[in-house]
């Protein structure tokens, strides 16, 4: 197993070399993935179901046919990578196998004949959010066993009790989840946004937190594996990549729910062990409003009939494709330079105030 180089270069370097050395796997890690996913997922492109179309959007019909459901090999991809490159604890290989279970249900989906109900779909997301919750709750505690959270613009950390924890996990979680599923719709977009997100949330754990010399790891101390995590997340960088070379505009392949809600779900679970809640719109802004402003105006409607943004078709991304003229390339470029100033604003100001 590769990680084990990563013990030799310990050693080699010493304690005082420790980022240096994961520096080393990173590199060693990303390629990686991104040469086996971009090599080997055409080969399965075959066995994949096919899309059938979304009810709700706009190019329902230019995705109808093609093979979907790819999450369920580049996920599975870096789960084993990770095996390989990462010396795991016990809450990483929970958060793995927590993520391939989400990426479990969403494969079940796209292959099933008619779809599964939203309400199962919903239940499933419950369970499974809930399972990551309690696990965050157990190993991201202090040794007095409190749970905090570093906050921006307020000094040092807030301590919350479990339940609040708990509850504020398990939304976190559903959100990200839900929000990702409903921003793939558009070649190229959910994996390019997913990218960024996750890239900010690498160098943030690899950086910031990861870095035993700064004052804002004092605000994570239990964090001791925090380049680790940022290892972990760029091989999912990778293998993302290497999907994404076969999305591209016009797409030959499509992650599926199996992907979506899994990428969701990892986002948001890293989004917690950050310890500060308030990442997920440091790396998930557009994620956030394209999709969850959708799930906000259907949920009004359904089960309190109240009516929102009714000039306003979502997710976002098809208001701009029908009601602007915007090309699916002019939706990508625009929404991922957005992010990108977004990101780059709140990482200063939250990182800054520290």
């Amino acid at each position: 197993m590769l990680y084990y180089l990563g013990g030799l270069l310990k050693g080699y370097f010493g304690p005082a070399r420790l980022l240096q050395s994961y520096a080393i796997l990173i590199v060693f890690a990303l390629y990686t993935a991104f040469v086996i996913t971009e090599g080997f997922l055409p080969s399965f492109f075959k066995f994949l179901p096919r899309d059938r179309g979304r009810e709700f959007t706009l190019s329902k019909e230019a995705a109808k046919g093609k093979p979907t459901g790819a999450g369920v090999v580049f996920i599975s991809f870096f789960v084993l990578l990770c095996v390989v490159f990462i010396p795991l604890d016990f809450l990483q290989a929970g958060a793995l196998t927590l993520t391939w279970l989400m990426m479990l249900t969403g494969f079940l989906d796209d292959r099933s004949t008619g779809g599964w109900g939203e309400y199962r779909k919903a239940l499933l997301d419950l369970i499974l959010c809930l399972a990551a919750s309690f696990l965050l709750a157990h190993f991201m505690a202090d040794a007095e066993g409190s749970l905090s959270f570093w906050l921006p613009f307020m000094p040092g950390t807030v301590k919350v009790p479990v339940w609040l924890y708990v509850s504020i996990s398990t939304v976190m979680l559903w959100v990200s989840v839900n929000t990702t599923n409903c921003t793939d719709g558009v070649d190229g977009l959910s994996s390019s946004l997913v990218i960024l997100a996750l890239f900010t949330l690498a160098i943030s754990f690899y950086i910031v937190l990861g870095h035993v010399n700064t004052s804002t790891y004092l605000l994570v101390p239990h964090l001791e594996s925090g380049a680790s995590w940022g290892l972990m997340t760029f091989c999912l960088v990778g293998v993302l990549m290497g999907y994404l070379w076969h999305n591209a505009f016009p797409s030959s392949v499509l992650m599926g729910d199996a992907g979506s809600r899994a990428l969701g779900f990892y986002i948001g679970f890293c989004v917690m062990v950050s310890g500060n809640p308030f990442m997920f719109l440091v790396t998930s802004t557009i994620i956030f409003v394209n999709g969850g402003m959708g799930l906000l105006k259907v949920a009004l409607k359904r089960f309190f009939h109240i009516s929102i943004f009714t000039n306003i078709r979502f997710p976002l991304h098809d208001h701009y494709r029908k009601n602007h003229g915007w090309s699916p390339t002019q939706v990508l470029i625009k929404f991922l330079i957005i992010q990108l100033l977004i990101t780059i604003g709140l990482l200063g100001i939250f990182f800054k105030v520290r």
